[in-house]
């Protein structure tokens, strides 16, 4: 049973950092709106539930991109134009707050 609204988005952008890179590890960035929908706010750890894995990142909010859309940064197993989740991970008992 899922508990939440948690819509698809489109990775519309990837980012690669290299060993020495000031800003580095797992990273997702979306829209206020998308943010708002799924109870999610700037700075917040969050589950991204990809094709092949999930991955915890922390979450950055952009207005400059588009509805339905997200930029990862260093997360394994996603590639652009793919279609991801991003959800609120259950910290009570370690497991995502939903299925699919």
């Amino acid at each position: 049973m899922s508990i939440g609204y948690f819509p698809p988005l489109q990775v519309v952008g990837f980012i690669a950092s290299r060993r020495g890179d000031a800003d580095r590890g797992p990273l997702v960035r979306m829209n206020a709106d998308e943010a708002r929908q799924r109870l999610l706010d700037h700075g917040e750890l969050v589950w991204v539930k990809g094709p092949r894995r999930q991955e915890l990142a922390v979450l950055e909010v952009d207005d400059a991109l588009p509805r339905g859309g997200a930029v990862l940064r260093d997360i394994a197993g996603v590639a652009v134009s793919e279609i991801i989740r991003v959800v609120k991970p259950d910290l009570d008992t370690g497991t995502p707050r939903a299925r699919g």
